[in-house]
């Protein structure tokens, strides 16, 4: 986003006169602009939070969700070893456990990747040069960030219009823009390497509770000065989401509120192979196959099957 970029920009440059700051306007699909910024900028630590997130669009748009989510990150993770970078943090989502939209499975192919990055680099090093060390943070769903649930209630009830829910059972986890940046830092500080780390977020939120009190905080009520609407779940979405798939064994940190996966052997040879067959058969944009694809790639992926 070229305007995010801009204000960003102007926020850092306002807030940290002394630093050196660059922004560059750049598209991480693109591997030869990344290499060229990467040579030139040489970091130290990399927070890779660059992906397509709306569920539903990237139903009907799975090709980009492909190109972005996967070949971007792969991009990125490569150049980050062949560069030196110090660390690698991948910024995932809940959506990636037992993914049933092409949104979570193109971010489990990504944490899949950062896995096997973080094998290669440490098999790889030679002599006293440090492997860079990839690591993933799973996110719920930030408050206030960009396509949050929160700004369009807020827009709804200004208006004096319905508030829309998909289901009156759907729930899901919430963070805080601060809680969701001081994981990405703790994350960083915490890992060898190979890690996912996750919040503990306590217990999920039924989103028409959450309209509820919303609308109430606007000193109305609900279903009286504003109803809610439900308007059945989008494609791709699920009643509720998980942090951790079974099997995967959780462990505490010296943070009390983190909790840390120690993330599964992948054989990375393999997984390009099977993401470059993937991306062929992306490029056809044949969105059917490109799901059958991505569930090759992410054998714990379930499609959903839409009417014509």
């Amino acid at each position: 986003s070229e305007f995010n970029l801009f204000e960003a920009e102007m926020e850092f440059r306002s807030r940290f006169p002394g630093l050196d700051i660059r922004a560059c306007l750049a598209d991480i699909r693109d591997r030869e602009i990344m290499a060229r910024i990467f040579r030139e900028c040489r970091p130290d630590v990399v927070f890779h939070a660059a992906a397509y997130k709306h569920v539903p669009l990237q139903e009907l748009h799975p090709r980009e969700a492909v190109r972005c989510n996967i070949l971007g990150t792969r991009n990125l993770a490569e150049l980050a070893r062949e560069t030196g970078v110090e660390r690698f943090i991948l910024v995932s989502t809940d959506k990636a456990v037992r993914p049933t939209n092409v949104m979570g499975a193109t971010k489990r192919t990504a944490e899949m990747l950062i896995l096997g990055m973080n094998e290669l680099a440490a098999e790889s090093h030679a002599g006293s040069a440090a492997p860079t060390r990839f690591l993933a943070v799973r996110f719920g769903n930030v408050l206030g960030s960009s396509g949050s649930v929160l700004p369009i209630f807020q827009r709804q009830i200004a208006r004096f219009e319905p508030v829309t829910v998909t289901h009156p059972d759907v729930t899901r986890y919430f963070m805080s823009i601060p809680e969701a940046a001081q994981l990405i830092l703790q994350a960083g500080v915490l890992g060898d390497g190979g890690e996912i780390f996750i919040l503990d977020m306590g217990k999920p939120v039924r989103i028409a509770d959450m309209a509820r009190e919303l609308i109430r905080f606007h000193g109305l009520e609900p279903d009286v000065d504003i109803p809610i609407r439900y308007i059945g779940l989008r494609p791709g979405e699920k009643l509720y989401e998980e942090l951790i798939t079974e099997g995967e064994g959780i462990e505490t940190t010296v943070h009390e509120k983190i909790r840390v996966i120690r993330g599964d052997r992948s054989d990375l040879a393999e997984l390009n192979r099977r993401i470059d067959e993937l991306v062929a058969v992306a490029e056809a944009q044949d969105a059917f196959a490109i799901r059958n694809a991505l569930a090759r790639v992410v054998p714990e992926y379930t499609p959903q099957i839409f009417p014509a």
